[in-house]
């Protein structure tokens, strides 16, 4: 008889609910699905939203958001959690305990602060949560430039003068192990994504800017950051893996409402390609 084929490695994803499925909890399973793993959702918050923007949030008590959690790693052996929007401080911390009875388990933090209209998802409630609580039990931070510079700001300093590095090292002295700030938003002609660590930058990754705005494209990184992870990859080649993924599924975005485009996550299927879904 042939050997059993392995399992899919079951990666637990916290996050809100996007109807459209641009971005947020369906971001990640499709993502998570698409690399091979087997996605397990908790349900954060759920939302009023289209291609274009968020119009309402309502979060899920956090009573709810422990138990789903808990029904979960009680059945299966989870390699890998990701968490996206909380939706209130109250989930962040409900989260922070649950991830903290699974310290060999890696966590990729997503922390949605914005849509990617500029919509408002996490109080300054929630933000303070995420520092006290989430980052430090952090294997991967995933920020982007503008998201690095509010989570680190301190009172009384102006966001926008703040170095990067300056940022992603304060975070790390949270007890984040690794801070992956993404160069989306700042005014280049290629996008730069840096990978820091206690010691500086660990790696440094430069992709084409492609034209468009894109609805998801952080979640899908996030999630492809914890699936690679999932498979037993070190941080660093995690994250190269998870960016070539991204910047493919963004080459091949496509636009079926009147917003943002959405990343193609299943690309490979289209294309006729299976994805390597490694060990």
């Amino acid at each position: 008889m042939p050997p059993p084929r392995p399992l899919p490695p079951p990666v637990l994803a916290f996050a809100g609910s996007d109807p459209s499925g641009g971005a947020g909890l369906q971001a990640d399973l499709l993502t998570l699905a698409a690399l091979g793993c087997h996605p397990l959702s908790v349900v954060t918050a759920v939302t009023v939203q289209d291609t274009a923007g968020v119009e309402a949030v309502q979060a899920i008590d956090a009573s709810w958001v422990s138990a789903q959690a808990r029904a979960l790693l009680a059945d299966m052996r989870v390699r890998a959690f990701k968490v996206g929007m909380c939706g209130s401080p109250e989930n962040a911390a409900a989260i922070a305990r649950v991830v903290a009875e699974h310290p060999e388990v890696p966590l990729v933090l997503d922390p949605v602060l914005a849509s990617g209209r500029g919509d408002p998802l996490a109080s300054a409630q929630v933000v303070a949560a995420l520092l006290e609580r989430l980052v430090p039990r952090t294997t991967v931070l995933t920020p982007n430039s503008v998201e690095v510079r509010r989570l680190a700001a301190r009172e009384g300093e102006e966001a926008l003068d703040l170095a990067v590095a300056v940022c992603a090292a304060r975070l790390v002295e949270r007890g984040a192990r690794f801070v992956l700030v993404t160069g989306t938003h700042e005014p280049a002609r290629e996008v730069v994504n840096v990978l820091y660590d206690a010691r500086g930058v660990v790696r440094t990754d430069r992709w084409p800017r492609l034209p468009g705005s894109y609805h998801g494209s952080g979640c899908t990184l996030a999630s492809a950051v914890a699936a690679a992870l999932a498979k037993g990859h070190a941080v660093p080649d995690a994250v190269r893996e998870a960016q070539e993924y991204t910047w493919r599924t963004l080459e091949r975005a496509y636009r079926p409402g009147a917003g943002q485009s959405i990343p193609d996550r299943l690309f490979a299927v289209r294309d006729g390609a299976g994805v390597e879904t490694g060990d």
